[in-house]
């Protein structure tokens, strides 16, 4: 496929982290509210699904990194790298802004921390001294909605047939999103990185079983992050599983 160019859009303006308001993310020193980073890996998504098809959604691993920030009608030009098996996203002045690879499916862990100590349900505003490592979020049940994964293609303009029946990768990487923010307050916090690996297709209307567990918790250049895996559980089996990283405080 040759690259193909899209407008990115800021459809968060509403949410409850302010880094998608522009008040806020100009107090961080930022030029506007930053368009999320789980839209961009829809956008990065398309190529590998044009050119492999639907078996690519079941049988796939990549990494996405979010290098700098895009804003509310950034022009993107998504291509393939000159390495194999990558795709770039770069803005209107030629800048990088996020970069997306492929990688051999690996198998799981026989231990994936999911038995350790449960996380207090409630939602605290996140902090250094609550972001525990080995801690488990309670396990949230979903069936995973026709008219959701309708929304979340539109808000990047992908209308590839394939998603009448297949859940859309933005959807499963939003779930992500949603994973962390239910269990703590976020008021201004950033995206930074992915490994997202499918092991089997999820379909419109399965029922899935989201199991997570905080892996890291570290600290780089003023900035606080936090690390989490991430489950689907299909009848007993991990269908998807997704390494989450996140800037939780901004340096300031």
């Amino acid at each position: 496929m040759s690259a193909y160019q899209v407008v990115a859009r800021n459809f968060s303006t509403s949410s409850e982290n302010r880094m998608h308001s522009d008040e806020i993310a100009s107090r961080y020193g930022f030029r506007g509210a930053l368009v999320p980073g789980v839209a961009i890996y829809g956008h990065l998504v398309k190529p590998f699904v044009d050119q492999f098809g639907a078996p690519w959604l079941g049988d796939s691993s990549l990494e996405v990194k979010l290098i700098k920030p895009t804003y509310h009608g950034d022009q993107l030009n998504i291509a393939w790298t000159d390495a194999s098996q990558g795709v770039a996203a770069t803005n209107q002045n030629g800048e990088l802004v996020a970069l997306i690879a492929s990688h051999a499916v690996t198998e799981l862990p026989e231990d994936l921390g999911l038995e350790g100590d449960m996380k207090v349900p409630g939602r605290p505003e996140i902090c250094w001294d609550n972001v525990c490592v080995g801690e488990v979020f309670s396990p949230r049940a979903l069936k995973l909605s026709g008219q959701e994964n309708k929304r979340y293609c539109d808000e990047i303009d992908d209308d590839d047939a394939l998603y009448q029946t297949h859940i859309h990768p933005h959807y499963l990487l939003s779930l992500a999103n949603e994973a962390l923010m239910q269990e703590y307050v976020m008021p201004a916090w950033i995206h930074v990185k992915s490994k997202i690996t499918h092991r089997s297709a999820l379909r419109v209307g399965n029922e899935v079983l989201l199991r997570s567990v905080v892996t890291d918790r570290r600290e780089r250049k003023g900035h606080q992050f936090i690390t989490f895996h991430l489950t689907f559980w299909q009848n007993e089996r991990v269908a998807v599983d997704i390494e989450h990283h996140a800037i939780f405080r901004i340096a300031e």
